[in-house]
């Protein structure tokens, strides 16, 4: 971890941000989309105060995090969900973790009370570093969709502000 840094995602990070997402996409545990967006559509909905990048000596992005609203209802305004992923080089470099905790800072200063997220069970790798960044298990959505012809489960997570009460 030490080798690496975090900062807010710019536009000039599209590109390595958008094939990142792809090869998550690729490895097929990441999501049930199967084409990475344009940087476009990517901008629209995420929250821009909560996007980091995770960088290596080189500032090269190997990493990305951000957050979309869950509802437009305000009772819900402190509650996001997030989309994490590394690149597959770079995965046990503990980015994911340094991403995770970057945006745990950011929402919470902003007043963001829970993150959650779904993680298919596959992902194990992505259970642990949600685990150990203070996220519980809520429950699995049973066969909630098809991805590559087959039913999928998505575990989902959660973490509370213990700051925001």
């Amino acid at each position: 971890m030490a080798d690496l840094a975090v900062r807010p995602m710019t536009v000039a990070d599209a590109d390595r941000v958008l094939a990142i997402y792809q090869a998550g996409l690729d490895g097929g545990h990441a999501s049930f989309e199967t084409t990475a967006p344009t940087w476009a559509a990517f901008e629209t909905g995420r929250l821009p105060a909560h996007r980091f990048v995770a960088t290596d000596p080189a500032d090269e992005v190997v990493g990305w995090v951000a957050v979309t609203p869950t509802s437009t209802r305000a009772v819900y305004a402190g509650v996001v969900e997030h989309s994490i992923y590394i690149d597959p080089a770079a995965q046990g470099r503990g980015a994911g973790r340094l991403l995770l905790d970057a945006l745990i800072t950011s929402t919470e200063a902003a007043g963001i009370w829970t993150i959650q997220s779904g993680v298919f069970p596959e992902n194990t790798a992505s259970l642990a570093v949600h685990r150990r960044a203070g996220f519980r298990i809520v429950g699995t959505r049973e066969r909630v969709g098809r991805h590559h012809g087959r039913w999928r489960d998505v575990i989902l997570l959660e973490r509370r502000s213990p700051a925001i009460t």
